[in-house]
Formats: structure tokens, sequence, C-alpha cells
């Protein structure tokens, strides 16, 4: 059997893609292994060592104001040393804190290792660069990229996490966590060093264009904030207005969809709904989530990207009303397919954000807005848990989200203008299809 049909149509496939599919891939078992397998290693560390749930816990809300801090200064290294030297540590790092982690004794030695090198080293090579590595390679397919590139951590989670939690249940946590760090050393990272910074450094263009893009389609057009037609460093994208929209309307989702996602099967159970059918509902949540990430991906590189944000804003908040008023199943259902909008359109607010500011320095003006949006993932679920504690009701919080959706989709569409005109003013392709639609 000849296999040569196989690889001449590899061969035929944009380079663009196979570093998406290849960051992807890393990102698959990143997902499985740590993102979602943190909950898997939930118990039986607690168990093991000792510790309150709230302790355990406490390590989760810390990674995440971790990220917060670390965010501008990992956006500056990729930006400076391109994506594969920050991934090679990374998944080096991850491997050896998963080994290091199978060792732990104590409740200062697991926190050492989670915060000082596992979470560490996720952030900066599992979350940041994979999304860097898409918005250099592509600039009409970028919300396309994008999506594959998200989309493959909820795919890590159905795929590897199930795995994981046969291996815990089977020869302990501690032979698991020994064997995760092997996977990512022996499978990840033969993978870093295969990256490639961006298409210009292999002499071809974004998108595997055949001629050089339009790079002033019309000089008279001129953005929102003067800079039409170079790439924004993160200082000229600061001072934009759009900027600062943009990471308001981020931070009020991020506190919305993190209070859902880990108050979730509380919420549920409040309004009536047993435990096991709001575990189920859960499952069904996660399935939908990850074909609206495909579906959205395909939609946004054809139509205007803060149009369609502002609708996948402006869903969810209307799932939220009929929670105010009654708790029937069917409007149960409505707000948990609804608020998975929220999740699955976050790389169209990223490919809007490489729209805004360009490919240069997209990294270190990502890690600036993660820097602030990020601390709305870390109070959305505490504050949820203390108007619950205070008032054993959820209503507070529902309105939270109700007023927080609504400001984030006014914000969203105020940028409808402002990404027409960038579009036109630096002749993106995407232009002539989204800019009419």
């Amino acid at each position: 059997m000849s296999f040569n049909p196989f690889f001449n149509l590899l061969s035929d496939v944009y380079y663009g893609w196979r570093m998406v599919g290849l960051v992807s891939v890393i990102r698959i078992v990143g997902g499985g292994l740590h993102q979602f397998g943190f909950t898997v290693f939930f118990l039986p560390i607690s168990q093991d060592l000792g510790i309150s749930r709230a302790a355990t816990s406490l390590a989760f809300s810390l990674s995440r104001a971790q990220g917060a801090i670390e965010a501008p200064l990992v956006g500056y290294l990729i930006d400076r040393y391109g994506p594969r030297p920050i991934m090679v540590t990374a998944v080096f790092l991850a491997g050896v804190g998963y080994i290091l982690l199978s060792w732990a004794d104590s409740y200062t030695s697991f926190m050492i290792v989670y915060l000082g090198v596992i979470s560490l080293a996720f952030v900066a090579g599992f979350v940041h660069s994979p999304m860097v590595v898409a918005n250099s390679w592509f600039i009409r397919q970028r919300a396309r990229a994008m999506t594959v590139v998200s989309a493959a951590v909820p795919i890590g989670g159905a795929l590897i996490s199930p795995l994981l939690a046969i291996g815990v249940s089977s020869i302990g946590w501690r032979w698991a966590a020994f064997l995760s760090g092997c996977v990512f050393l022996l499978v990840c990272l033969p993978l870093t060093f295969q990256l490639k910074r961006s298409p210009e450094s292999m002499g071809l263009l974004p998108d595997g264009e055949a001629t050089a893009l339009n790079e002033g389609a019309d000089s008279s057009i001129s953005s929102a904030d003067g800079n039409a037609n170079g790439d924004f460093t993160s200082r000229q994208a600061m001072k934009t207005w759009m900027f600062w929209v943009l990471v308001t309307a981020m931070t009020a989702r991020v506190t919305c969809y993190s209070a859902a996602t880990v108050h979730f099967i509380p919420l549920m159970v409040w309004k009536g709904m047993s435990e096991s059918a709001a575990a189920s509902l859960l499952g069904i949540f996660a399935l939908v989530n990850l074909v609206a990430h495909f579906v959205l991906g395909w939609i946004a590189d054809r139509v205007n990207k803060p149009k369609l944000l502002a609708a996948c804003h402006l869903l969810p908040a209307v799932s939220v009303v009929p929670l105010l008023f009654d708790s029937a199943h069917y409007q149960l259902w409505l707000f948990a397919i609804g608020f998975t909008l929220l999740d699955a359109s976050f790389p169209i607010v990223w490919a809007t954000v490489g729209d805004f500011f360009g490919r240069r320095h997209f990294a270190t003006i990502r890690g600036m807005m993660s820097f602030f949006y990020m601390w709305g993932s870390f109070a959305g679920p505490v504050l949820a848990g203390v108007i619950y504690d205070k008032t054993q009701a959820y209503w507070i919080v529902l309105w939270i989200f109700l007023t927080l959706l609504i400001v984030a989709t006014v914000l969203v569409f105020s940028l409808i203008r402002a990404w027409t005109i960038r579009m036109i003013a630096t002749g993106s392709p995407v232009a002539s299809s989204a800019t009419t639609a």
C-alpha cells in the first residue's frame, strides 16, 4: 500500500494549519491532564495529604491570580523571542512539575509544586503561546484557527480526563501524576521543537496567500485612533478606547461564566433539579460548548465580528431572565445552552483583538488584557459563594449576571463601526465579506 497520496495531500495543506494542529495536540494533552485533570486529582490529594477542600481549592484560585500577574511578562517574552522557546520551557516544566507532584508529602510541597512549577508553566505555554501561533499565521481565517486551538482543551477533557480518572482509581494518584509528567515530556516536548514563529520566517504569507496583502487600501480612511495600517504596540493599544472596551466586556463575561460554571450544579439544585440530573446537564453543557466553538468560528470569519460577539453576550443575558421568575426544566436548559456561548465565543474575542491591533505585538497586548480581566474569573465564584452563604439563594447572583451581560453587550456593540473602519483601512481580506454582514 502506497502512502504517497496521503503525504502529497498533506504537503498541499497550508503550513499554518500544521502549526495550529501541532499546538492543538499539545493543548489537548494539557487540557486533559491539567485543566480538567485537576478535578480528577482534587479528592485523592485532599484525602492523602489530609487537607481540607477549601485549602485544595485555594491552589486553583491562586493559580488564576498568578496567571493574571504573569500574563504581561509572558506576552512580552513571546513577542520578543517567539512562542517556541516559551512552549519548550513550559512543557518541560509541566512534565517535571507533575513528576515532582507525585512525591509531594505535605500541603506546603503541594503548593510549591502546583503554583511554582505546574501553573506557572501552563499559563505561559498552554494558554497564551498557542493563541499567538494562530494569530501569527492567519488573518482572513483567524477566528477559525483560534477556534481550533481553543476547542482543543475541552476535547482533551473529553478524551484524556476519563483515562486519567481510571488511572487514579487503579494505580493511585501519585503514579498517575508521575505518568502524566512522562506524557508531557515524551509526547508534547518533541512537538514544541517543530514550531515556527510566523509565515514570514518561512517565506510564506498569512493564510497561505499567493500575493502580498493590500497594506493601504485607502489612505484617506483612518482607524478610530490613527494607527490604521500598522501593528499597534501594547502602549499604543492601551491608549485606544477599543482596548478598554474589550477589557471591560471580557471582565464582565468571565465574571459571569466562571461563577456559573463553578456554581452550576448548586444553582440547578437550588432551582429544583436533582443533583444527578444537574450533573448530566453539565455534561451536555460541555458538549454544546464544543460544537458551538466550531460553528461560531466558521461564522466569525464571514461576518462583522463585534456584531456576532454582541449576539453572544445578549443571548446568555436573555437566558437568565426566565430563571428570575420560574424554574421549569426547559428554562434551566435554556440557561445552560445560552451560557455556553460565553466560552465558545472567546476565540472570536481574541480574533477581534488581532483584527484591531495586528500580529506583531499580539502576545504583549493579550498579556496586558489578561492582567485586567482575569481578576473577574477569580472574583466571580467567590462573590457568588459569599452571596449564597448570606442569603441561601442565587437571586442576587442572577441579577448580577443579567446586569453585567447587558453592559458587555452594549460595550461590544459600540465596536461594530470601529472594526469595520479598521478592516477597510488595513485592506484586510476579511473586509470584503464581513463589513457587509
